[in-house]
């Protein structure tokens, strides 16, 4: 969540951006949020989606 004096779902700014959403038009949709407040959601998305690669040993 976003914290801000609405929370605003992480999920729901990556979606925006996804479906083409300029962050001009997200911040006018939400006027809450802050041109930084997408940029952390973006970054924070991204983490969560990192590739990891676990070496595990065959038998």
């Amino acid at each position: 969540m976003i914290k801000n004096v609405k929370r605003i779902p992480v999920s729901l700014v990556v979606n925006l951006v996804a479906n083409g959403k300029s962050v001009e038009e997200i911040l006018e949709e939400y006027p809450d949020l802050e041109p930084e407040d997408i940029r952390q959601s973006l970054l924070y998305a991204a983490w969560l989606t990192q590739e990891r690669v676990y070496p595990f040993k065959t038998a």
